[in-house]
């Protein structure tokens, strides 16, 4: 008998006296991960033969950024659902607060070899706000607290944040390098870097991904990112395929966020640009009503058509919400409909900035 069914065991006799959930669904359906386990399509990121779903699971809006933080038990079974649904790919980061990591760790610690973990580095004390530190030894020290928060040996994917200006680039990938060399790390990444430090990191130590926000909203790395990316065989994970939840046709001018909502301070969605940007909203939904489709779908879909080592982490607390974007993995667009899209959407100006003016200032392009 394997630890795995060990702990399936030693937890199935617990579960629904102590949670009170049936052993089938939510918190405690990895006790028949083997058996319930959908499969989604696989994608390779970069040349080190990095395989995850198609669509991963971006993990900040559980404790950061949207407001309210969600309550730790429904946020472990709406991971543990994406595990059911076929999600293999989870993404977080030091700078989303401790309860972030610690959240997955705990999650997926019964399904750790099934899945692949992806976290970040590079800001002072895990702090955004106090600005970037890609020193070398912070490196070292935030790996070796998100492996203890992981509940982990090793990280599959680890992302400077954001280029710091301060540090070379060559010292943050030649401190990535020494971490692969020791077992502590898999993979190397990049967040919101431009073309000339991904080739300068590359030449050092090989860059598994890019990450970066791209959506039907925001094609910006179509001009210079995908080409490098394409050319050195970099795989792309973009962040707020669905623009932050603009894209799923539930935002308009109306809409009210929480006080605490980022969103507030991004001039893309104030009123007046909400109200502009709806054309888009009026393509995406009419084209899903022909594809029989949610709104959501129809984006993811049309990001995964782009390149097939694209993988779009879309961000959700909602059990329904997870379904339907883990459905977009079986929306085909054809030729006519990537077509269509572009055609119209080169008619479309985008209304507002994708980022405050400080959030700006930490994009490496």
């Amino acid at each position: 008998m394997s630890i795995y069914d060990s702990y399936l065991i030693s937890v199935k006799l617990v579960c629904k006296s102590v949670i009170g959930i049936n052993s089938t669904q939510g918190i405690c359906g990895h006790l028949h991960y083997k058996q319930n386990l959908k499969e989604m399509k696989k994608r390779t990121l970069g040349k080190s033969g990095l395989d995850v779903s198609a669509l991963g699971l971006g993990c900040m809006g559980l404790t950061y950024s949207y407001g309210q933080v969600m309550d730790k038990n429904e946020a472990i079974k709406l991971i543990r659902n994406a595990v059911e649904k076929g999600v293999t790919f989870f993404d977080t980061a030091e700078a989303y607060g401790s309860l972030n990591e610690e959240l997955l760790g705990e999650a997926l610690e019964p399904f750790r070899k099934e899945v692949v973990i992806a976290t970040k580095f590079g800001f002072k004390d895990g702090q955004i706000a106090l600005g970037m530190d890609s020193d070398p030894k912070n490196i070292r020290k935030v790996a070796e607290t998100s492996l203890k928060r992981l509940r982990t040996d090793v990280i599959d994917l680890f992302y400077q944040h954001r280029v710091d200006p301060n540090v070379p680039i060559e010292d943050v990938a030649g401190t990535i390098k020494e971490l692969i060399d020791e077992g502590k790390v898999k993979h190397f990444g990049l967040s919101e870097a431009g073309a000339t430090t991904i080739r300068k990191a590359h030449a050092i130590q090989p860059v598994t991904a890019l990450q970066s926000e791209y959506s039907l909203w925001w094609r910006e790395p179509e001009q210079e990112i995908l080409p490098i990316l394409e050319e050195l065989g970099i795989g792309f994970v973009p962040f707020s395929p669905l623009g932050k939840g603009f894209l799923t046709g539930k935002i308009d001018e109306n809409t009210q966020f929480d006080k605490d909502d980022f969103r507030n301070t991004v001039p893309r969605f104030s009123e007046e640009n909400r109200k502009a940007n709806k054309v888009l909203i009026d393509l995406i939904s009419r084209i899903a009503k022909e594809k029989g489709a949610t709104d959501a779908q129809i984006a993811l879909a049309w990001l995964l058509a782009q390149k097939p080592w694209i993988v779009p982490i879309p961000g959700t607390t909602k059990l329904h919400r997870l379904e339907e974007n883990v459905g977009a993995d079986k929306v085909a667009l054809e030729e006519k409909d990537l077509k269509e899209i572009n055609e119209a959407l080169s008619l479309i100006e985008i209304q507002g900035s994708r980022y405050s003016a400080f959030a700006q200032t930490l994009v490496n392009r």
